[in-house]
């Protein structure tokens, strides 16, 4: 009801918002411990000081309740909404979080501050106010920056970086204290994900986009230029967030401990001479579902980087079609062809890692490394098998 009645004041208030003083600012808050805020937030705020009205713009607003909402998600096809909020609401929330918002107060002239306004209060109205969401096309830091630029009456010039990453590295510069969160980001997004970037496509991140809008200058027709931010305040200063407790190895000793274990297994079967086929169920099943993910990501969502993920060379659904015909060989002590694939797959998987076009989470070269014990155990195991025979 908040929300409506608020709508209804700006529409009555942008209506008659010819001559009032607006002025217009870009909200950049700080990260959160939360997975869904490691990355930020921007919102944009504008203030009628004729009539008193101090509101916020957020392009983040999604509803949980709604329908089915996990799965379009996942397929790259959630919808967000934006809405208005009173600013000192807005400001609670980050205040109450921990994170800091830092203020960039857009040096427009009154015809584009009230342009920059009418925009927002038509972007929030029930036929407008929803759009698709992608994280990293099209989500609350891009469409503020676009109905800005919109809104002024110039060309909004950004500086060159000096340094142009990939959204790979600039995730990562968000999840360096989230390790996990990390790999499971990097176990889905493939090689498109480590393309560089344009100044324009690494503008996603609401810290990326107030770094370039600091430099930013508008060029009129006559190639004039005037800075694009009036200035800058420091709204809430971030204070220590208490974080929830993580798993507590990291990934890279995990996959050093899973290597081990693997091994372990190897050198146990090599000492019992007998394959511990029940293990390979586990491990084909786990294999395999991960695989199913992965593909599944692949073909069906609508998300940009989860295509071209070479990692599907080792995590595929492969391995779900043959656990029968993998365990009846086991028993019968049959060679398998299977393994020879397998085995085949890993090491040139391995051997190549360093050409490949696509940068790897600390987990998969151990991954790799301890599903290559299984093929080269079998094989060991019928080595063993065929010299025996050849003796007796």
């Amino acid at each position: 009801m908040a929300t409506v009645v608020l709508f209804s004041t700006l529409t009555g208030a942008r209506a008659q918002a010819v001559g009032d003083s607006i002025e217009a600012s870009l909200l950049t808050c700080s990260p959160g411990t939360q997975v869904y805020s490691i990355y930020g937030h921007t919102g944009l705020r504008v203030r009628n000081l004729t009539k008193g009205i101090d509101v916020v713009f957020n392009y983040g607003v999604f509803d949980f309740r709604r329908p089915h909402f996990t799965w379009h998600f996942v397929l790259g096809e959630c919808d967000y909404e934006v809405d208005a909020f009173p600013y000192e609401m807005f400001l609670e929330e980050y205040r109450h979080r921990g994170s800091s918002v830092i203020e960039q107060r857009l040096n427009l002239t009154p015809e584009e501050a009230n342009r920059l306004f009418a925009l927002l209060v038509t972007n929030c109205q029930p036929e407008n106010k929803t759009y698709r969401y992608n994280f990293l096309l099209n989500n609350c830091t891009t469409r503020a920056r676009d109905i800005i630029e919109d809104a002024v009456g110039g060309t909004v010039v950004y500086e060159e970086a000096e340094d142009h990453p990939t959204y790979r590295q600039l995730l990562h510069r968000m999840t360096e204290d989230y390790p996990w969160e990390e790999v499971g980001n990097d176990l889905l997004l493939g090689a498109k994900c480590d393309t560089v970037l344009s100044d324009r496509a690494a503008q996603f991140l609401p810290e990326q986009l107030m770094r370039y809008m600091a430099q930013a200058q508008v060029y009129d027709d006559q190639n004039n230029r005037h800075p694009l931010v009036a200035s800058t305040t420091e709204l809430v200063a971030a204070r220590p967030q208490a974080r929830a407790e993580g798993f507590p190895l990291s990934p890279l000793v995990m996959g050093l401990l899973v290597v081990v274990a693997f091994v372990l297994v190897a050198l146990l079967e090599y000492v019992i001479w007998r394959q511990l086929w029940g293990f390979d169920i586990l491990v084909m099943l786990a294999q395999g579902l991960a695989g199913v993910l992965l593909t599944f990501m692949a073909v069906f969502s609508h998300h940009p980087t989860v295509t071209a993920n070479w990692q599907l060379w080792i995590l595929n659904p492969l391995p779900l079609l043959c656990i029968v015909w993998v365990v009846r060989c086991a028993i019968h002590r049959r060679r398998c062809l299977y393994h020879y694939l397998n085995l085949l797959a890993l090491v040139l998987f391995i051997v190549f890692m360093p050409w490949i076009p696509q940068d790897f989470s600390a987990l998969t070269l151990p991954l790799a490394l301890a599903l290559l014990t299984r093929p080269v155990s079998y094989l060991i195991h019928y080595n063993r098998n065929n010299a025996q025979s050849q003796q007796s």
